[in-house]
């Protein structure tokens, strides 16, 4: 078992051990799919040019600032477990199921459009997450899980909203 997926063993919330192991491993693939969404939103930020510009740059801070908010939340529901949180680029990229994306040369509507897939993409994993939470009797966790997918979910729906018309 690696340190991001051991426990403290002096918790006593109502859950077992392996069920929060089980659990914090979850919380930790997640973690690092979002740092990856939320250096994608970063790197649009940096990147983006065209007609658009301030209005594209300010969109892109807004999602980057809400990705961050989310990985503090996700950290600090590992750390309520009493799991380990993983803090190196090496274990985001390792552990990530979201893909990296380059930024440089891409059309601001491809950057709108790669932001609003990564978020597509995340409430997908998020649906499967929530059911091993549920699969562990976690109904806190579960239910923090629904959560952010119904907030991913909406960012999708806002950014596919730019690119219509």
């Amino acid at each position: 078992m690696s340190d991001t997926t051991k426990v403290s063993g002096d918790l006593h919330i109502g859950l077992a051990s392996d069920a929060r192991a089980a659990v914090t491993a979850v919380l930790n693939a997640l973690l690092a799919d979002e740092f990856m969404l939320y250096s994608r939103a970063r790197a649009f930020h940096w990147n983006v040019t065209g007609r658009h510009f301030s209005s594209d740059h300010k969109l892109f801070e807004d999602e980057y600032e809400a990705l961050d908010e989310i990985i503090d939340d996700v950290a600090e529901r590992t750390r309520a477990l009493g799991g380990k949180v993983p803090a190196r680029l090496a274990d985001y990229v390792e552990h990530a199921r979201l893909e990296d994306v380059e930024s440089r040369g891409m059309s601001a509507e491809a950057m709108i459009a790669s932001l609003r897939d990564g978020h597509e993409a995340v409430a997908r994993q998020l649906r499967a997450d929530t059911a091993i939470a549920d699969e562990h009797g976690d109904e806190g966790t579960a239910d923090f899980l629904t959560g952010l997918m119904e907030g991913h979910e909406k960012r999708a729906w806002m950014l596919r909203s730019h690119l219509e018309g």
